[in-house]
Parts: C-alpha cells; structure tokens; sequence
C-alpha cells in the first residue's frame, strides 16, 4: 500500500463543473503535444460536446489524444460521437465494453472509475467529475456537489508514467511505451505541497486507498472531516472513526442527504447509530446530491480522487485519489466543507433516526456483509475478464479498432482489472520504501515506494 510522495507541487482546488470544465477544456485548447483522458463516465450533452469539440480540435492541429472511458459508465454514447473524434486521430477506448442482453447492461461490475487527465506531461487534474452537465449548476435540483484537482509540479511526471500504462495494451512502442521506459524527468517545483498517486485495483493494490484514509484518521489529533458521496465502509474503517472521536478528535461526516441512487443513503442510515453513538457527527447535505469524495485531517493532510467509502469503489472498482499534505490547501478544502456544514447540511442525532429494532440490525448486517462480500463473488461470473479496447464507430455500431501490425506482436498484454494480465502492474521508477508520512510533523520529501498498477 505504498506510494510515491513528491514535494515541490502546486495544487489548485476545483469545484464543481463551474471551475473544473473551464480549467480543462482550456488546458486542451492550449495542448501542444500530448492529452490523456480517463473517466468513466462522458455523456453527450452540452459538456461532452464541449469536450469533443476541443479534442477534436486539437488533434487537428497534432495534438497526440487518448480517451479512455468505461464500457459501462459510457455505454449510451454513440457510435457517431465516437467516430467523429477517431476519424480525426483520436484514440479512443473503452473498459469492458459489452453488449446489451435483452436491453439490460451486462458490465454492471469492474468499472474503470478513475478520473484522470493528462496535458502536455506537465498539468493534470484528478476527481470525481465526470464529463456531463449534471454537474452544472443550471443543471437543477439534481445537479451534483463535487471537486477536483489541477495539478503542477513532479506528482504530474507520476501520473504521466502511470497513464501509460494504463495505454500501453492498446498504444505503439514509440508513443507511449517509449515515455514509460524513459528515465524520471527532473520536474520543476512550482509550489510546496507534498502529494502522492494512490490507486486501487484488483491484484497488487486492493486496499491501498482505503489504507490510506484509515492511517489518516489513525494519525488525527483535532479534527477529521470526510465529505463522500457514498458511505458504507467497512467495520475496521468505521471502527477506527470510532476510536478517533472517543480519543477527544472531532469526527465529521457529510453524506448524502439528497441522493441520487436513495438506496445509497438507506444503507449508510444502518451505520448512524453505531458511528453516533461514539461522539462522530454526522451531516447530511441536503441542497442537491454529494458526489464528492474528499477528506482533511488537521487541517494538514486531505485527499481528492474518485473512490467512494463503498463496497464497490474499495473493493472492485478501478479507482484513483492524492493524497496531500499541504496546510494552506486542506484548510481551504476545509474551509469549503465547513460552508456546506453551516448552510446546507442537516445534523443527525440518535432522536432524528430510527432506534434500532431488532429487524433493522438483522437487516443491518445482511445489507453489509452482503454488499462487502458481493465484490469478490462477482469475480466469479463467467465472462471473461475486463479489458481496455480501442474503438471506433462504424455505421451505428463500434467496433474494435484495427491494430498496428508491426506494433500488435510486441505489445504487452490485455489490460485487466483482476490479475493484470502482465501490464497492469507499474512499477515507479526511483521509488524507495520509507515510514508513514503521518507518523512525522513534517512531510517527506520523496517518498513512499508505490507499484502503480489500475
């Protein structure tokens, strides 16, 4: 569960699509040589439209673009959105695309759900925004809260060697296979946040994001503030919030009061007495749905990415956070959380929610063994396993993209979310194994060795 940390970054918050859409959709327009996108979800609305008007735009003029999205988070973008972008140059991917069975999606499971771009080597951005208008606010009641990060300085050259990993199944030798095996960039030091690229998947990294938060909030002295849309983790992570807040920190939690999926806020209600009843606070955002993902301990490290606190994004999603340890930054995200604390959040009391009946434990607990259990189960259904693929669009189907020749015989394995398939394990050049940052007033200025595998 190691990482990577670097020193020297500038880290900029990013909220909701208001600041994120700008930020990226110019970072493209300015893009020189190179554009990785990862997410899992783009919808063909006025942003997704935005966005292949840009890339489009950019592979015109030369620009090398990659898009790599989830078969299933974008599976009702068409044939014709997509060919529009690869006719021009763009490469475009998909996580397990799988057809309809009797008009359901049969990839429900192992969703590519990181949210990472790449411009240029040296800005990226990172969390849990995906390229539609529901995160507009003139999107309307349902118009989602959520951040992200722009990023400058070494964490990027990070997430540059990652990413081509990520696209080394599916990209020439020369493009992006050759930047993999090329020796660290001595990256300038814009700013002085210390951050790491910590990733979860499916062989080497199952746990390490959760990891992470749990040595967080073992690590708090005064406060901890979790903002995450779906809360339902499992019983060490909430056994440690438990011994946090009975040591004297203030534990809070901000959940969804307005959710999308309501399932989603009933399961995380069975775990309120248990959390309450050890001094956490607990506040539900009740102005539109949460889908945020973030945390701040002390004021002195915070994380944003795109893993949810649930059974699917801890333990089968492909995910994706940074951590960071920067005062002037997680008071700000914390100051940013604060806000929705004073004026669009309801707390929850023992009076405000249903004593426990025998009834709701028992269901209590088969709701949460079943749903931490059911993650490894679903590795068991035939299927094969999830591959990243190159598509275009051809007519009002797609198909898989024609390989290079001369590339295909000496390109790695199929990227896979359960074993790797031989590609999907990284290993971070320079890395060197060190003790827990946390454990340390001061941050560490290189860091933790992380083998990056998605």
């Amino acid at each position: 569960m190691t990482v990577t940390w670097t020193t020297g970054n500038a880290i900029t918050l990013l909220e909701n699509g208001e600041e994120y859409f700008p930020a990226v959709f110019e970072a493209i327009e300015q893009a020189q040589r190179s554009v990785v996108i990862e997410t899992f979800i783009i919808f063909a609305d006025k942003v997704g439209n935005q966005l292949q008007e840009v890339v489009i735009a950019a592979a015109k003029r030369g620009v090398k673009v990659d898009i790599a999205a989830d078969g299933y988070g974008t599976a009702e973008l068409s044939p014709a959105f997509i060919e529009a972008m690869t006719s021009v140059g763009v490469g475009f991917h998909l996580f397990d695309p799988q057809p309809k069975r009797f008009g359901m999606r049969t990839n429900l499971f192992r969703r590519l759900h990181r949210k990472i771009i790449v411009v240029d080597d040296n800005l990226a951005f990172v969390g849990g925004i995906n390229f539609g208008a529901d995160h507009l606010a003139d999107y309307g009641p349902e118009a989602k809260q959520d951040y992200a990060i722009a990023i400058r300085g070494p964490l990027v050259d990070e997430i540059v060697r990652f990413e081509a990993e990520v696209l080394a199944p599916v990209k020439p030798r020369f493009s992006w296979r050759r930047l993999r095996r090329s020796k660290r960039r001595q990256m300038e030091a814009p700013g002085d946040s210390s951050a790491a690229l910590v990733v979860r998947d499916n062989d080497q990294h199952k746990n390490d994001i959760e990891q992470h938060y749990r040595l967080g909030i073992r690590a708090a002295k005064n406060q901890i503030t979790i903002a995450n849309a779906y809360f339902f983790p499992g019983y060490r992570f909430l056994r440690d919030l438990r011994r946090a807040a009975k040591r004297g920190v203030n534990v809070r939690l901000i959940l969804q009061g307005q959710p999308d999926m309501p399932f989603a806020r009933f399961v995380a209600t069975m775990l309120y007495d248990y959390l309450l009843s050890a001094g956490v606070e607990i506040y539900e955002y009740c102005e539109r749905p949460l889908h945020g993902k973030v945390a701040v301990v002390d004021n002195a490290w915070s994380t944003v990415g795109s893993s949810n606190l649930d059974p699917l994004s801890l333990a089968l999603n492909l995910e994706a956070n940074v951590l960071i340890q920067d005062h002037e930054f997680s008071t700000l995200l914390n100051d940013n959380l604060q806000k929705l604390v004073d004026n669009h959040c309801q707390r929850m009391s023992p009076d405000t929610q249903p004593r426990r009946k025998i009834q709701r434990v028992f269901l209590g607990v088969f709701v949460f063994h079943f749903l931490r259990n059911f993650p490894s189960w679903a590795g068991w259904m035939p299927g094969g396993k999830p591959a990243l693929k190159s598509v275009v669009g051809e007519g009002d189907r797609l198909v898989d993209a024609k390989p290079d020749p001369v590339e295909a015989a000496d390109r790695p394995g199929t990227l896979d979310a359960d074993n790797n398939g031989g590609t999907d394990e990284v290993e971070m050049a320079g890395a060197a194994d060190v003790s827990d940052p946390l454990a340390s007033d001061k941050p560490q200025g290189s860091a933790i060795n992380h083998q990056g595998s998605i």
